[in-house]
């Protein structure tokens, strides 16, 4: 197989949703951290930005095939490498379960990522106490939806879909620890905590945690 290496940071939660999709799979892999706050941030340096103009972390090198972002970096290694699948079988289930991935990836997570607070402190001038208080809300409201969606669902499982971990899960978790690290209360998000506690019981979940990352710290 050719070799697989991935540009993370032990804190992005991007990074994590596909280090859980990679485990998930079997596939090993190279982590290079690109450390997003050192010396102005790494992703700025031009050798990176060579691989991700936008400068953002995740990268995936597959061989001579350079990926960036977490999403169509799943669908990829999903499509490549089919065995344990990410999503399921049947078309209403992959739309239920790319919803429930999309609603972290495209509503919650952008609006509380690093570059996100930093414009906010550094050209909006906002405080420490502005900047938290944006973050708990869109985490808030947009976890109450998932919440919503997941509680007394048929197809919510062990997991968000079933009895296997999937797509969903593989965002759901990184943004829960989002939510932990900001201080967000998760007593409304009873279904959640659950599929937390579930996730992180796996081991492909374990070893993608920040804290067992080689740049941790």
């Amino acid at each position: 197989m050719e070799p697989i290496e991935l540009f993370s940071y032990w804190r992005s939660s991007a990074a994590y949703r596909v280090r859980i999709g990679l485990n998930l799979k079997g596939l090993p892999h190279r982590i290079t951290p690109v450390h997003l706050v050192r010396e102005g941030g790494e992703q700025h340096s031009a050798a990176y930005a060579a691989l991700n103009p936008q400068e953002l972390v995740p990268t995936l090198r597959h061989g001579e095939r350079v990926l960036q972002q977490s999403m169509a970096i799943l669908d990829y290694l999903d499509e490549v490498f089919p065995a344990t699948p990410l999503l399921p079988g049947d078309a209403e289930g992959r739309a239920r379960v790319r919803a429930l991935a999309q609603l972290v990836a495209c509503d919650i997570h952008p609006l509380n990522n690093l570059r996100v607070m930093q414009y906010l402190e550094r050209t909006l001038q906002a405080s420490a106490e502005a900047r938290t208080q944006w973050t708990l809300h869109w985490m808030a409201e947009g976890l109450a939806a998932m919440e919503t969606l997941l509680a007394g669902h048929a197809a919510t499982g062990t997991f968000c879909h079933g009895e296997q971990p999937g797509l969903a899960d593989a965002c759901l978790v990184p943004q829960l620890y989002n939510a932990h690290r900001f201080g967000l209360g998760l007593a409304p998000y009873p279904t959640l905590q659950r599929i937390e506690v579930a996730c992180l019981a796996l081991p492909a979940f374990d070893a993608a945690r920040p804290e067992n990352q080689i740049d941790a710290g």
